[in-house]
């Protein structure tokens, strides 16, 4: 089993900057392989926002690359979210996954969430 803690988030004016982080717990025989975030937006369906695999592989969507910047502590399954020149379009709850790999099948945890809110 695998459980999620995340923090950060708040209300922050356009141009501003924030920091999210999250921190997987799992069992001694559990590997987190990647952890990432989504987020969704009231009315809007969720969406892909950034991903870090243990390998160090990342990926962001268009909309956030070059202003999103995800960095990851493997020893201690903890990921962190920098988003700057943050938009009002940004605001949504922002959710952390992790996936990890179990008998041939892929699971992925979700966490709570946490509001991000930008003001214009």
């Amino acid at each position: 089993q695998v459980q999620l803690v995340e923090s950060g988030g708040g209300l922050v004016q356009s141009g501003g900057s924030l920091r999210l982080s999250c921190t997987a717990s799992a069992t001694a025989d559990t590997v987190i392989e990647d952890m990432g975030y989504y987020r969704q937006a009231p009315g809007k369906d969720r969406e892909f926002v950034c991903l870090h695999s243990r390998d160090d592989y990342k990926v962001y969507a268009e909309s956030v690359k070059g202003r999103f910047t995800i960095s990851r502590d493997t020893v201690k399954d903890t990921v962190f979210l920098d988003l700057s020149d943050l938009k009002p379009e940004d605001t949504a709850v922002y959710l952390c996954i992790a996936v990890h790999y179990g008998d041939g099948l892929k699971y992925t945890t979700w966490g709570q969430g946490t509001q991000v809110t930008v003001s214009s």
